[in-house]
This record gives C-alpha cells, structure tokens and sequence, in this order.
C-alpha cells in the first residue's frame, strides 16, 4: 500500500485520529528551529561578536539548505516511505542542537565557533525539509488525496505554532541557563516526538517506478507560482511591518504581526476541509482576493488602525494559499511521486521567503516602505490569475 497512494486503507478512521499525532510530532520536531529563532542572532552577534552580515549568514544557512534538499526530502519520503523520512528528520533535528552546544564549547575562538554552528543550521534545515516533506506526505498517505488540504493546513499551525511559541521561550531559557541550556532544550524537542511515530500506522512506499524529478517540477510549477507570488505578502509584511510603523512614528507594529497571527491561525483552524470540499483553485483565488485587500490597505494606510485591519486580512487571506495549491499538486501527480511533488512545491515558498525583501528592497529605496505592499498587491492579484487557470483546468481527469 502507497504512501501516496490515491485511497488509503484507513480512511473510515476520523481524520483528526491520524492529524492530532502528527500534528504534535511536527510541532515538537520545529521546536529545534523555534527555541533557538531569537537567540542565534544574539549568539553570533553579542557572544562572538560578529557583525550584522555574518548574523544574516547564520540565520539564512538554515534556509538555503532548506530549499537545496527538498528534491532529496522528497525522494526518501518516496523511496523509503514516509515514516522513515520523518525519523530522520527528527535525528537531523536533534543532532543539530547538539552541534549549537558544541558550539559553545569553543567561544574563546569566534570564528571556530561560529564553524561549528554553522554546521548545525545547514544541518536543521535538512531536518526541516525531511520532517515537513514527509510528515505531510505520510499524513496524505493515512488519510487519503482528497484530505490533502487538511493535512497541509495541520502541519502548517504546528509548524507556525512552534516558532510562535518557541521563539520567545528560548529567549526566557537563555536568560537562565545560556544559550547552551536552549540548545539542550531544542534537541530534546525533537527526541521527545520519537513516541509519536509509534501512534502512526507506517504506510509502504509505492514500488511504481518514479518520474524523473524535472519532470515532477514541470507539473507542479504552476501551484508553485501561485504560492510565490502569494507569499510576497507574507514575506513583506514580516520583513517591513516594523519599519512601516517607524517611518509613519506609529506604535504598535508588534500588534500587526500579531493580528496577522491570528487571523492566520483561526482560519486554517475553522476552515481546514474547505480546500478539500469546494475544489483549491477555487479557494485560492478567493483568500488570494482577500490578501490583495490586506496589502492594498496596509499600501495606503492612513492610521495603524488600517494598517493593523489590512494585517488581519493579510493573515486570513493567506492562511489557505498553500493548502489549496498543495491540492492541486497533489491531484496532478501520481501516487509514487508526491513526495518529490510535494518538496518541490514547499521549495517555491522556501525561495519567495529569500528573495522578496531583498527584491522589493529596491521599491523601498525609491518610494519608502509603504509602497512595498504595492508588490504584495500585484503578486496576490497575480496569484489569482493562477488560480483562476488551475481552476479552468480542474476538470482534467486527476493523475492516478
């Protein structure tokens, strides 16, 4: 029986039977990048003393090896089944924490210690890239193709919810015991999940023989494409929000993160079936109408009030974009491919969060920080071209 197959054996099963383990397995394994997100760079910077571009260097190596090993994530989850994928990901998880300690060990020479844990971020984002690429590939495994978007949605609030909550929690464990008391934390995190893997039926890997993996690509850019260009406004409200506030004197620019936060959350919470029932095209092209709303407000905003209301739509029109795009891959491509598929996919939200603020910088330079959600605007408008596309094709027979 497939991993990825187009039934599943245990579809009678409630689906939140098979969502609740996984989704606490993901979250526990993103612990590892949660717990350490606000220390690293105080790590880099205070404790080596190292400048502003070796801090990026830090933080974006986990990133960069996120994005060069989700083709790899994605055959293991095929080829060796999911179950075994996410085992490894959680090891990779963990040994990378414990690489973090051995960092500080070595403090007394920077540029050694600032070696070894660089090792330790490329090392996560492999982690990264096999537990998420195979979580949900398992989780499609369990439950069947036609929860595709619920699973997704699942596995991005655990993902979303352990940096939430992870990031300001290292910071308090730093503060007591040091950034080798966060690394000991962040790689029991991942351990920790090992027990769930227990509660989880394993579901073999598909013997069919595989589509060379441009070939995956070929058939997955488009969904691709429409997240790209969704995920410009994500990537700049994060990336500018703060300095919007500061250029306008405003207060409160943690408030819009925070509302985005939630309007993010509640809707893949209260919604989650709805990429599944009404079709993914159709679904992001109307939560990619809302974004649009969220980034033209948040372009012309007069007062934080309207800034802080274009946030939130921001936040609730984004929310399902790559559970309904994750959809359409998953109706596109066969069984014995979707874990490729699927770390193909991912790799296009990996590639728009490194590229869109330092592209729309330029926007910045010229026209200020307001006119950057001008491009959020374009992309969300051009993202529902895509969706509208994908939707007009939808009637095409599914690949088996």
């Amino acid at each position: 029986m497939s991993v990825l197959s187009n039934t599943s054996p245990f579809e009678s099963i409630s689906p939140v039977r098979w969502l609740l383990p996984l989704g606490l397995l993901t979250f526990l394994g993103f612990l590892a990048i949660g717990l350490p997100l606000a220390v690293v760079p105080g790590q880099v910077h205070g404790t080596l003393g190292f400048g502003a571009s070796l801090v990026g260097l830090a933080m974006g190596a986990q990133s960069v090896a996120t994005l060069f090993t989700r083709q790899y994530a994605g055959n293991i989850a095929d080829a060796k089944g999911a179950r075994s994928a996410v085992f490894k990901g959680l090891l990779a998880c963990a040994l990378s924490c414990v690489i973090y300690l051995a960092s500080v060990w070595f403090v007394a020479i920077p540029p050694f210690s600032l070696a070894i844990l660089l090792a330790g971020r490329v090392l996560l984002g492999l982690g990264e890239s096999l537990l998420i690429t195979a979580s949900m590939a398992w989780g499609i495994g369990l439950l069947g193709p036609q929860h595709s978007g619920r699973v997704i949605a699942w596995s991005g609030i655990a993902m979303y919810g352990a940096m939430a909550i992870g990031a300001p929690v290292g910071v308090l464990i730093e503060d007591a015991f040091g950034f080798a008391g966060v690394s000991l934390a962040a790689g029991l995190a991942p351990l920790a999940a090992t027990p769930f893997i227990l509660l989880l039926r394993p579901v073999q890997p598909n013997a069919r023989p595989r589509l060379p993996f441009l070939k995956v690509v070929r058939m997955v850019w488009l969904p691709g494409m429409g997240v790209t260009l969704a995920t410009f406004g994500f990537a700049l409200l994060i990336a500018f929000v703060t300095l919007l506030f500061a250029e306008k004197r405003w207060e409160g620019a943690a408030w819009a993160l925070t509302i985005f936060g939630v309007g993010y959350i509640l809707v893949r919470l209260l919604f989650a079936r709805m990429p599944d029932r009404f079709g993914g095209a159709k679904v992001a092209a109307v939560s990619l109408a809302i974004e649009a709303v969220g980034q033209v407000l948040l372009w012309r905003a007069e007062t934080p009030e309207m800034a802080f209301i274009g946030a939130g739509l921001t936040g609730i029109g984004y929310s399902l974009v790559l559970p309904s795009f994750g959809v359409e891959v998953v109706r596109r491509v066969p069984a014995q491919n979707r874990g490729g598929a699927l770390g193909a996919f991912v790799a296009f939200w990996d590639l728009t969060m490194g590229i869109a603020a330092p592209l729309s910088g330029v926007v910045v330079a010229s026209e200020g920080y307001s006119a950057v959600y001008l491009v959020g605007v374009c992309g969300a408008a051009l993202g529902v071209i895509v969706a509208l596309i994908l939707k007009a094709g939808a009637a095409e027979k599914p690949v088996p």
